[in-house]
């Protein structure tokens, strides 16, 4: 079974008219409003079978689709507003898994909003996994959207969401959404993504929360490509904790100068691709070469088929005259993978994640 862990709602062009009328009206209206005036029914037929035929001319056989991050208006200063669309979200996604209930999950969106408590998510959260049936959640790590105001995902603010999640049992699809800074949305979805990781491999997150799972979207943005320097400031912090640490360090620098034999590292020298694994990655990264080196980087089995298809990655590859989104294409042609591996990124690991998955 091929199972596509990342992908977000095909919306009907109406849906955002909704958005618009919703922020220039300051709450006058309801959502069965919104829904008898802008919802058809038949639109979202369409858009679900348009998705269902997008799935079938590359092989997958069910996607977990969660809202358009870019337009969640996480930023939005009226909170009762940004409820109010996620719920519509939401409704609008069960309403596709309903059409092609074999084909289709939900991934919940959540309210957040910016310089409000993660608490106020919570409501929403509940509804979506226990009244909706959806498997995940969608986490924007940067409500703010280019702000600068958000906390980064080690920060104790964070806190009652990772409990609430382990206590749901439901993994997290760490994935940025809108930005109002100088970089455009997909720039912004690689650098919120690469900090997530280098926030979380440094917290004590995953003390605290050792059941929970979280995946980093698009590869985990630069760090498979960066690891180098992630791992030089991690041993750098380290030999700064621990004195004998230090002074392997030393050790290991005067043998390696003077073709010595190189001493055995400390019981207790932790690295920077340890912590790496505590997390989950997709394959959204549109290139093979990409794709080996996050394999290689992260192992096999800390990632997850995911295209975002249809999303960003639409283009005709020049070199194989399919689309960029066509990772299964592109995965099954990597020559070091065996079907094992290709078996738990394509469905295995999905499985392991997502303990509501039932199919």
């Amino acid at each position: 079974m091929i199972i596509d862990a990342h992908a977000h709602l095909i919306t009907p062009p109406a849906v955002f008219a909704v958005r618009t009328v919703l922020q220039a009206s300051n709450g006058q209206h309801s959502k069965s409003w919104y829904l008898d005036r802008y919802i058809d029914d038949a639109d979202l037929v369409a858009a679900a079978d348009k998705g269902v035929r997008l799935m079938d001319q590359v092989g997958t056989d069910i996607q977990f689709i969660s809202p358009r991050p870019f337009v969640l208006m996480h930023s939005h200063p009226v909170a009762r507003d940004v409820k109010l669309w996620i719920e519509l979200q939401n409704d609008l996604i069960h309403r596709t898994v309903s059409l092609h209930p074999t084909r289709y999950r939900g991934v919940a969106g959540l309210p957040q909003v910016s310089g409000e408590p993660i608490e106020i998510v919570f409501d929403e959260l509940e509804r979506a996994i226990g009244e909706l049936g959806f498997i995940g959640v969608l986490l924007n790590p940067d409500p703010d959207e280019g702000g600068g105001r958000s906390p980064r995902l080690s920060d104790p603010y964070w806190y009652p969401l990772w409990a609430k999640l382990v206590e749901l049992r439901v993994p997290a699809l760490i994935h940025s959404a809108g930005c109002r800074g100088r970089e455009t949305y997909d720039e912004h979805f690689a650098t919120e993504e690469s900090l997530a990781v280098t926030s979380l491999v440094h917290s004590e997150v995953f003390e605290r929360f050792p059941e929970l799972k979280l995946i980093v979207s698009h590869g985990g943005g630069s760090i498979p490509y960066q690891i180098g320097r992630w791992r030089a400031h991690w041993w750098l912090d380290l030999a700064t904790k621990k004195k004998h640490i230090a002074q392997y360090f030393r050790d290991l620098e005067h043998a390696g100068m003077n073709g010595e034999q190189l001493p055995e590292a400390p019981a207790d020298l932790t690295t920077f691709d340890d912590a790496l694994r505590q997390l989950y990655f997709d394959t959204d990264v549109h290139s093979s070469h990409s794709l080996e080196l996050l394999f290689r980087t992260v192992g096999v089995d800390r990632c997850l088929f995911g295209t975002e298809r249809p999303g960003s990655g639409g283009a005709i590859n020049p070199e194989t005259g399919r689309s960029f989104e066509d990772f299964k294409y592109t995965i099954d042609r990597i020559e070091f993978l065996t079907d094992e591996d290709r078996s738990q990124i394509y469905e295995h690991n999905a499985r392991r994640v997502f303990p509501r998955l039932s199919l």
